[in-house]
């Protein structure tokens, strides 16, 4: 059984995993190899972990253990330790593939190898690897420590065992799984939601409606939480792109084909609740 899990990436989808996997008891080793990174999503975590005790949610002992339970590293060295690592570095192909064929050189043999990428190929990532059969892919949401679900996207390689491994690991976080069986682009949620923004991107391009009236019919009109532009804004305008030109390049399907309007925002770097501008000023 999985006790310490390592944690490469410490931006908001691997700080937000680091903070879920610390409070469901797993002793957690973070890495990142920008500086100041690890430091900057502890102070997130620590955040967070105040509010919930102002607000009568956590008691201030159990967030602290959580806090403890959290191990910054300045080498990977340490995640020889391990049985468990997620990788959760930005979403490009080749930085995904030097990560992965890094762990697998550090990690103990059989150990089992996860990704949270939002929408590639896991038996690709898995073949930066020694250990195909225990590459999987483990697809959080945002907030992490919020949102229930997680992806376990199976390669053409991947073990039922650690399938199998890979839900009891996010059971024990707290989390529901569904299980993608066939490694698609996208997976099952950016097969769903990515065709909703880009329909709501174009929508706000051909002047039928203002911003806020798309998100306001959505979200009345369909019951959604939020409304698919300030979605887009909360994930990350540049993410947005980078999973759609992925899914179009891989399946040449134009309902993936980014609209104009969404390259000219992160060229211009407005790219959502990051920098405080994007389809909405925050």
């Amino acid at each position: 059984m999985v006790t310490k899990l390592g944690v490469l990436g410490a931006g908001t989808m691997g700080g937000g995993i680091a903070h879920t996997a610390a409070q469901a008891g797993f002793e957690v080793y973070v890495y990142d190899t920008k500086e100041g990174q690890v430091d900057r999503a502890l102070d997130g975590i620590r955040q967070r972990l105040d509010r919930a005790v102002a607000q009568g949610k956590e008691s201030a002992e159990a967030a602290a253990a959580t806090l403890a339970r959290i191990h910054p590293v300045s080498d990977l060295a340490a995640f020889e330790q391990v049985e468990a690592a997620i990788e959760a570095v930005v979403e490009v192909m080749a930085v995904k593939k030097d990560a992965f064929a890094e762990l697998d050189r550090r990690l103990p043999p059989g150990a089992l190898l996860a990704s949270n990428t939002s929408s590639f190929s896991i038996t690709e990532l898995a073949q930066s690897t020694r250990r195909r059969d225990r590459v999987v892919g483990m697809h959080f949401f945002n907030p992490a420590p919020v949102m229930k679900l997680v992806e376990v996207v199976r390669g053409e390689d991947t073990s039922d065992e650690t399938v199998a491994e890979a839900r009891e690991l996010a059971h024990r976080m707290g989390k529901e799984t569904v299980v993608v069986q066939k490694d698609t682009p996208g997976f099952i949620v950016n097969r769903v939601l990515i065709p909703l923004f880009i329909e709501a991107i174009r929508i706000l391009e051909e002047g039928i409606a203002s911003a806020e009236d798309i998100d306001k019919a959505v979200k009345l009109g369909l019951n959604h939480p939020m409304g698919p532009l300030t979605l887009a804004d909360l994930t990350g305008l540049d993410v947005d792109l980078n999973v759609m030109d992925y899914l179009f390049q891989e399946t040449h399907d134009p309902r993936f084909a980014a609209p104009l309007t969404l390259r000219r925002l992160v060229r211009a770097g407005r790219l959502g609740r990051k920098t405080g501008r994007g389809f909405y000023t925050y």
